[in-house]
């Protein structure tokens, strides 16, 4: 009896093993069934899709919940037109009003009608005019702007609840993922084109935003401040310019993040302008001839070539040589990176920065100092931001002043440089401290420097020191 139970036991094993291995290797799916291999290969209906969305992937959904809240945006200004020949011949000092008129895109982003668009579609404008894709019109109040990170914040007032984009996270955008671009290019209202998100943190070298995100969805003249928009319909980016010398579309598009542009209105809203608060550093990224220059090993990451004064950096005990390798949990490989990462923060927002030196790594937390209360200096001369009195006084939209001189050279002329406005430095403009910094940071102690400034009469005078 035990002998037939253990024969019975061993034909009921080699059985199960024998299904097992026909389930495994042989059968359709098992490892040696046909198109199996260690080869991933495509699916065969691969081929057909080439050029077109995955199978199972639709972007109908998300132009149709997108076309309704994206709108037109329409920018009437006003300017004097005179004739040189009739002033000269019969002294006529007057002119003729000309109307211009400029649009662009913009975004609906609460069912009470404020809308976000780019600060260069409304930029001067005596009178924006919204139409929305109901093709009702009205017309636009302007809340408040951010000239350098090119977004604007405008309020119509509906007679109906409007549709409304939501704000997706920004940072959660992955290379290669895919997007749709919607806007009114050429006038030609709610158009929607598709591509995927080509680079992350793009840094442009515009005096303004060094972080935006890059896609190669078609986005031409009328597409500024209309949405970029992942496939769900959710609000990643604010279109605003394309990479061409012709003006038109020709592979890549630029787009503010949703986390900056989200941001920026939260602050209009809650604050009436924009609270830009900053690391305290100054430095650059790192490659292969950096770091050769340097004389250090690592090529990625930021490196600290100067702490501000009293800034949160200084306060937290960054030093020069510091290379910054990530921001609360963030990577931080380019100046982009830093900077995009920065730009969402407020003065007084804490960021865990974590840096190399010595070959260890710390984290600190660092509290984000305001950056109006930043100043610079180079040669003796302390730089601080201008202030809005500044700027009506002498008609300008941005420069640095001259806070203080600790050079001996220039101690004589001292009553009559310090309050002084500088525009540009070797023929670069300086908005503000920070954009200063950068110039200067790039220039020897010892190396000569051409300034245009305004002085205190409002003469616009340049110097060499």
């Amino acid at each position: 009896m035990k002998r037939f139970s253990g024969l019975f036991f061993v034909s009921l094993l080699s059985g199960a093993v024998t299904l097992g291995g026909y389930k495994l290797f042989v059968e359709q799916d098992g490892f040696f069934s046909k198109g199996k291999s260690i080869v991933t290969m495509a699916p065969t209906n691969y081929n057909k899709n080439v050029g077109l969305v995955p199978e199972g992937l639709d972007f109908t959904e998300a132009a149709d919940k997108t076309v309704h809240t994206v709108v037109h945006v329409k920018n009437v200004s006003y300017r004097t037109v005179t004739n040189p020949m009739l002033e000269f011949f019969y002294g006529f000092n007057g002119g003729q009003q000309q109307e211009q008129v400029g649009t662009g895109s913009g975004v609906v982003i609460s069912e009470d009608g404020y809308i976000v668009t780019n600060n260069h579609v409304i930029k001067d404008a005596s009178d924006i005019e919204i139409t929305l894709n109901n093709k009702k019109t009205y017309k636009a109040k302007l809340i408040g702007t951010d000239s350098k990170m090119d977004i604007a914040l405008l309020k119509i007032d509906a007679d109906e609840k409007l549709p409304y984009s939501v704000f997706a996270d920004s940072d959660n955008t992955r290379v290669g993922e895919w997007v749709l671009a919607v806007g009114n290019p050429y006038n030609l209202n709610s158009t929607v084109t598709a591509g995927i998100i080509s680079a992350k943190a793009r840094n442009l070298d515009t005096n303004g935003i060094q972080s935006f995100i890059q896609t190669d969805a078609a986005v031409n003249p009328g597409n500024s401040g209309g949405a970029l928009v992942n496939t769900r319909g959710e609000l990643i980016g604010i279109n605003t310019m394309i990479s061409s010398q012709t003006g038109s579309y020709v592979g890549y598009s630029f787009a503010v993040p949703s986390n900056i542009a989200r941001k920026i209105i939260e602050d209009i809203m809650e604050f009436g302008n924009v609270q830009r608060g900053i690391l305290g550093v100054e430095g650059g990224e790192l490659n292969s001839a950096a770091s050769k220059e340097l004389g250090i090993k690592e090529t990625q990451g930021f490196y600290v070539r100067k702490v501000t004064k009293n800034s949160g950096a200084e306060k937290a005990g960054l030093t020069k040589g510091d290379i910054i390798i990530k921001l609360d949990n963030q990577e931080i490989n380019t100046y982009a990176e830093l900077s995009g990462f920065i730009n969402t923060k407020r003065p007084n927002d804490k960021v865990q920065v974590s840096y190399k030196r010595d070959g260890k790594i710390y984290t600190v937390p660092v509290i984000l100092s305001k950056n109006d209360y930043l100043s610079a200096e180079f040669k003796g001369i302390e730089l601080e931001n201008i202030d809005a009195a500044d700027k009506k006084k002498f008609r300008i939209s941005s420069g640095v002043r001259i806070k203080d001189i600790n050079n001996d050279n220039l101690r004589p002329y001292y009553d009559e440089l310090k309050g002084t406005i500088i525009l540009s430095i070797d023929n670069v403009a300086t908005p503000d401290v920070e954009a200063a910094s950068k110039v200067l940071q790039n220039k020897d102690e010892n190396q000569s420097i051409s300034i245009e400034m305004i002085n205190k009469l409002g003469q616009r005078i340049r110097i060499i020191i």
